[in-house]
């Protein structure tokens, strides 16, 4: 749903629509995406239309670099191990 949010604002139902799901449990999933502050919300009429709060994500960003150069470091002792083993 966030890719898909991404790209176009979007009501619940074309949010559900290509998805294997029932509206109800569409609408399920966009209040627990709007509790997370990943999604806003706003009410048009009959039609609620969903919008990507980018921002709610920024969290997780920063817990996921904290990691990148770890992740990074590791992954270039691996190489230097697997060019030392190739050099024998």
């Amino acid at each position: 749903m966030l890719d898909r949010l991404s790209a176009q604002d979007l009501t619940i139902g074309a949010l559900a629509e290509p998805l294997p799901m029932s509206f109800a449990a569409a609408s399920k999933h966009v209040i627990v995406l709007e509790r997370s502050n990943l999604l806003e919300r706003t009410v048009e009429g009959r039609q609620h239309r969903c919008r990507l709060h980018a921002a709610g994500l920024e969290p997780a960003d920063a817990w996921l670099r904290r990691y990148e150069s770890y992740w990074t470091d590791r992954l270039d002792a691996l190489e230097d191990l697997i060019a030392r083993s190739d050099d024998r």
